[in-house]
Formats: C-alpha cells, structure tokens, sequence
C-alpha cells in the first residue's frame, strides 16, 4: 500500500520548468508540470490530432481512397483517371498530327519524311509484316501466277465486259462479228420469241427502220450500249428502265435479230461475250 502510495505521490509531484535568458539569467517564461498532468496533455493532443484528421477524411474526397470504402466509387475514379490520360494521349497525337500538316504545307518537310505520330509501334508492326521468309515468297509467287486471270480488270475499250452478259434471243447465228468490217452477230430466232435485254439499263432510242422492223437501244452501266434490230413489236418506250433479262421486244416470223454491243464508240465482240 505504501509503494502505491508512493507512485501516485511521484505522479503527482510538479516540477518547475523555467525558461531563462542565456545573457543575463533572468527567468522569461516558468510552468509547474508533473508527470501525470504531461501524460494528460501529450494523451490530449494526441486524441485532438486523430478526430481533426478523422474529421478532414470524413469530410474530404480522402475517404474514397480509404481501405474498404465503397469499390463503384474507387472504380469511377480510376476510370475517370484513364479516361483523362487517354484524352491526354489523344490531344498529343493531334497537336503532332497538325504539326506535321503545318510543316508540309509550309514547305518546311516533305511529306514523305513525316514518320507516324506513333511511330515506334507502327515500324516494328510493319517491319513483321514486310519480314517474308523463302517458303512465303516461293507460296505469293506461285498464287499470283495461278490466279493472274482471276485478277484481270477489263478497262480497255472493246475488251469483253466483264459483267454477264443475258442472251438477247435463243436461236442460230447466222452473221458472225468480224473485227473491222462487221461489228453486229445475227440470229436467226423462232416465231414469237421473246427479245431481252442484255444488261439492265434505260431505253434511249425506239424507232422503225427501213425495213419497217423495230430498232431499240439501251444504255447500261460503264458506258455499255446495245442495239437490237429487226423486232416486229417493242414493249416498252423511250426513258423506260429495264432489268436484265426483261423482255423488251418480239420477234416475227422466222425473224433475223440483228444485235451490237459498244462500249464508248467501239465494238464489242458480242458473239464471244455472250457465247452464242
């Protein structure tokens, strides 16, 4: 009991702590303190220190990056975040990328010299793309040879178009096309056979010739034209629209239709487009 007795006694004893003037030793500032009313006061600050910063995190922004608060709020943040660095990447990219103009229109570059704004990534991809091995070149060289024909654009003038053609009128031939000195094929069609319109396109031209038998001409896509003659009676008029293979006309009797393909001005081997 005595030893109790003791202790507290020594808690409760002040000290006094005295501040002096180091030149003339005179006492500026004194307090009395024990041990125990330090222990009160250092035990307060603390406990004051830890609400004022519990305070600020409560009511701050802070508290979203506490541990185990709410996850949907961290996660807009960190999307948020990459959203702003990739708006960030992007207005990069676009103040080079006009850079790059400005400096070729002011004849300050040439544009062939402009490298690619991201110019590492699309280097190192395009350097693995252009890298062929021997089997890959042997394999290309080969395809391209196989499929040469496949690959053939007609764009010259009076070279089969490359469309398909419909067969105006079943029957025989019996005028073929001639380069230079023939450029129609006759058919030799039965009684009341239907005429029909080689491609779809717009009538342009209806009109009886000499023989008193009806010419018709289509204009098609690619600057194609047909000219049929020798019907005895059209179906349709000038500025109608027909589709492929829609009759357009009939034959008479023992009827001979009279059929050219032109293309800008120049003929068409029809007989070996169509493949009378």
């Amino acid at each position: 009991m005595k030893a109790s007795t003791g202790f507290w006694q020594r808690l409760r004893f002040k000290y006094r702590v005295s501040v002096l003037n180091e030149n003339t030793l005179n006492e500026v500032w004194h307090s009395k303190l024990s041990p125990f009313s330090l222990i009160v006061f250092v035990s307060l600050l603390l406990l004051l220190s830890l609400a004022l910063m519990a305070l600020i995190i409560w009511l701050t922004p802070l508290k979203n990056y506490m541990p185990g608060y709410d996850s949907e709020v961290r996660q807009d943040l960190y999307s948020e975040i990459e959203r702003v660095d990739s708006i960030s990447t992007e207005l990069t990219i676009q103040r080079e990328y006009l850079s790059m103009i400005h400096n070729v229109l002011s004849g300050d570059i040439e544009s062939d010299s402009v490298a690619p704004l991201d110019s590492v990534a699309v280097y190192q991809r395009e350097q693995l793309l252009e890298a062929r091995s021997a089997v890959t070149e042997s394999f290309v060289s080969q395809y391209e040879e196989k499929e040469r024909e496949m690959l053939l654009i007609f764009d010259s003038y009076g070279s089969t178009p490359s469309q398909i053609l419909f067969r105006p009128v079943e029957g025989a031939v019996e005028q073929h096309f001639i380069a230079g000195e023939n450029q129609s094929v006759a058919v030799r069609a039965p009684k009341g056979a239907n005429v029909m319109a080689t491609l779809k396109g717009t009538i342009i031209y209806v009109a009886r010739d000499e023989a008193l038998s009806w010419v018709m001409m289509v204009q098609h896509d690619n600057d194609y034209l047909s000219v049929y003659r020798g019907m005895h009676k059209p179906l349709h008029n000038v500025g109608d629209k027909v589709r492929q293979g829609e009759s357009i006309g009939l034959m008479d009797e023992d009827g001979l239709l009279t059929f050219e393909l032109w293309q800008r001005g120049n003929p068409i081997n029809s007989e070996e487009a169509i493949g009378w």
